[in-house]
């Protein structure tokens, strides 16, 4: 078993929303709470952060994570548009025959493409911000961390990393990674030593799972599978599994009990020491050893 001496990293992902990956994530947290193993958890789920319903703690820390948008200023800009023609995210409105120019602060990655293009200094910047952090320390080594953005931000990937930051060097740290196999779910995957893909036995959940899979792979990343809901379905999940060699780690079965107990914000490994035993077994395969 991997004790607390060791340092990793471990992402629980999935391909869409609703496969449990967050059941996963707080699950293993407590079994590794109730192990003595020091943990944190780090919500990466930014747009809709949940962590927060299973797991409480103290509130130490919050802080806001902002990015640098352009300001034009009309009086001096000669409506060149070369900060439009820039501007790979389109967030630069610009209609030269009316002479209007306008910052969308949504669409902004904070490149600075914009400020460098203009030749007439009329472009400066100031701090916006995406969102905050929050870190909630329980007692004996256990923080939860969440990353959550303001209302109407585009992108989640700046918040994310300031999250994933502020586990530092933590012996043990889960990322509850953001749902699909976009620039955030890429985000949290690359800073993580083994991702853990959370998929169901449906023909969505191996659609999803190849998606992710694909996406991993690409990126050299070491994974594993747990099966949700499984019961329901049929078997393609476990073939694609078996043809793409990638370790099955766990499953979990389509059950009203563990349905119910996790609608009220309860986990089923604090409810049923069975369940707190099999996630416990699943975090000892979480070793270097297996991911060779």
């Amino acid at each position: 078993m991997i004790n607390s001496t060791h340092k990793i990293k471990i992402a629980i992902a999935s391909g869409k929303g609703g496969t449990g990956k967050t059941f996963v994530a707080t699950n293993l947290f407590y079994a590794l709470q109730q192990a003595k193993i020091p943990v944190t958890i780090v919500d990466c789920d930014a747009e809709e952060p949940n962590v927060h319903l299973f797991i409480s703690g103290c509130l130490t820390k919050s802080f806001d994570v902002t990015q640098k948008v352009p300001v034009i200023n009309e009086s001096i800009c000669t409506h060149c548009g070369r900060c439009h023609k820039y501007c790979s995210y389109n967030a630069i409105f610009h209609v030269p025959t009316l002479q209007v120019i306008k910052v969308m602060e949504d669409l902004c990655h904070g490149c600075g493409a914009c400020f460098v293009a203009c030749n007439d200094s009329a472009i400066t910047e100031k701090q916006s911000v995406l969102g905050t952090v929050k870190r909630f320390d329980l007692a004996n080594q256990f923080t939860m961390i969440e990353g959550r953005t303001k209302i109407g931000v585009y992108s989640s990937v700046k918040l994310i990393k300031a999250a994933i930051a502020e586990a530092g060097s933590d012996s043990v740290v889960l990322f509850d990674s953001p749902p699909g196999t976009s620039c955030p779910f890429i985000q949290t995957a690359h800073l993580a030593d083994f991702v853990v893909l959370v998929t169901e036995p449906t023909p969505f959940g191996l659609s999803d799972l190849k998606q992710s899979v694909e996406t991993l792979a690409d990126m050299n990343k070491p994974m594993g599978v747990v099966v949700n809901r499984a019961g329901i379905g049929n078997s393609d999940v476990y073939n694609y599994l078996k043809e793409k060699k990638i370790p099955l780690l766990m499953e979990i079965p389509f059950s009203r009990e563990i349905a119910l107990t996790y609608s009220k914000g309860l986990l089923i490994s604090a409810m049923d020491e069975v369940w707190l035993g099999k996630f416990r077994q699943l975090f000892d395969t979480l070793t270097p050893h297996s991911w060779k």
